[in-house]
């Protein structure tokens, strides 16, 4: 590839969102870019030429040559540091960035920085419209939507960043002025070769530079390492202490409460089940780290139901409920999920699982499947594996996709009965995002009605 005029240039490797929104931001700067892709097609190859004719474009096979070149790597979250080219460029001491690093560096309002395994959409969402609801200038993204520094506005008074393990091996310098790990369970094994304390060890780079940690006192996996002199608050589902954010019970009515302070009543939240309850806690945790009115809090948690595809009731026949859950797309995600709402229903759980497993380890579901569970319903591509763990906790049955899934169930469902999707599995043996599958599982359901 014949490089146009410096030979000192950004490369940002990977032309999905994230790469492209570098590159565009990168060239507005002035700065010598050269974009690269494994792929002969990326998704955004036409809006970057189109919008950047004269960029250079690598496209195929990353070339050791190229990366070793360049005065710096911005990589995108989807292509792994284990790539021999970008390997060799670090050996030649080339650093190499995420996008979260040049989103900070740029950014001039603080940032809430939120991570954890799962409820980070839900969350995040939640804390930005907290925000709106208080008449904040916010904008909400990263991982979640919007590229971050596509979102870099000077009349912003506060960003809301949904933050991957994937974003975060490769930021360095984050600084938000509060930052949260919101739980810890396995995900991505097959990009961390098993090693869940890798996997930890990325997720932590959230906490870089932070003015203030949040931490689910739940679980010790979320507890930070930091100086002394950064602010930590915690948040936990059981009776809180002093300066904790949790639930008390009081005359056979749960509150949220901020110690011995009563907040609101769980039962005027919009949202529902005990994993929503947590969320709403390290809302409230967020949201009071950066001066967010209390009032305009409560106010949110009036009225947010929570996100599509994340635990969202999508019908109620003949007495049994169906909930999409599609983006329970590990583990700890579908354990929060029969859990959360076993615990709310008169009758059982039938689960719908199954899809690719990304190497985890699905003994965690026995337990809840156990305890609230009437039957598996598993397909597609690790289905049996699920099945094969499963099997001595509950009954189970085996099925080629969603389709016969469902019907399964159906068949199974009795009033009081509540049928979940939350495949603990990637997508995409059969569909092409978690989106698309909690559409496809809508639409089956709607279509008896």
């Amino acid at each position: 590839m014949q490089l146009i005029g410096s030979d000192k240039y950004t490369l940002v490797i990977g032309l999905g969102k994230t790469g492209f929104a570098c590159a565009n931001y990168l060239a507005q700067q002035g700065q010598q870019v050269v974009v690269a892709d494994s792929r002969e097609m990326p998704p955004y190859l036409a809006q970057l030429r189109e919008a950047w004719p004269q960029l250079a474009i690598s496209l195929g096979a990353f070339e050791s040559e190229l990366c070793t070149g360049a005065s710096s790597i911005i990589l995108s979250p989807g292509v792994p540091l284990a790539e021999p080219a970008i390997q060799a460029a670090i050996a030649q001491g080339v650093p190499v960035r995420s996008e979260i690093d040049l989103f900070s560096a740029a950014a001039k309002a603080p940032i809430v920085a939120i991570t954890g395994s799962n409820a980070k959409s839900t969350v995040t969402s939640l804390v930005g419209h907290m925000a709106k609801t208080a008449g904040w200038n916010v904008a909400i993204g990263g991982n979640l939507g919007t590229p971050a520094v596509a979102l870099l506005d000077d009349t912003v008074e506060l960003y809301v960043m949904e933050l991957s393990s994937f974003q975060l091996e490769t930021t360095h310098d984050l600084k938000a002025e509060v930052a949260c790990v919101l739980n810890i369970s396995p995900d991505h094994m097959d990009r961390y070769d098993n090693n869940l304390m890798a996997y930890h060890a990325a997720k932590h780079r959230v906490f870089q530079g932070c003015k203030k940690v949040v931490e689910n006192a739940d679980d010790q996996l979320t507890y930070a390492l930091v100086p002394d002199d950064v602010e930590h608050r915690q948040f936990t589902l059981g009776k809180p202490d002093l300066k904790q954010y949790g639930i008390s019970q009081q005359d056979s009515k749960e509150f949220l409460c901020l110690g011995f302070e009563k907040l609101i009543a769980c039962e005027e939240l919009a949202m529902t089940g005990s994993h929503n309850m947590a969320n709403a806690l390290a809302a409230l945790a967020l949201g009071d780290s950066v001066g967010l009115p209390l009032v305009a809090m409560l106010e949110s948690l009036r009225v947010f139901t929570g996100l599509a595809h994340r635990c969202e009731w999508v019908a109620e026949q003949a007495g049994v409920t169906y909930i999409n859950d599609s983006k329970g797309t590990n583990v700890g995600a579908t354990v929060a999920a029969i859990q959360g709402l076993g615990a709310t229903i008169s009758g059982k759980v039938i689960l719908l699982a199954g899809g690719v497993g990304k190497g985890a380890d699905f003994s965690d579901l026995s337990a809840p499947m156990a305890t609230f569970g009437k039957a598996a319903v598993v397909y597609g591509q690790d289905g049996n594996s699920i099945g094969d763990v499963l099997a001595a906790s509950t009954s189970i049955i085996r099925t080629a996709d969603m389709v016969a899934a469902l019907e399964q169930a159906r068949s199974l469902a009795q009033a009081g009965d509540l049928v979940l999707l939350s495949p603990a599995c990637a997508s995409f043996d059969a569909y092409t995002s978690f989106e698309k599958r909690g559409e496809h599982f809508r639409q089956l359901v709607e279509a008896q009605a």
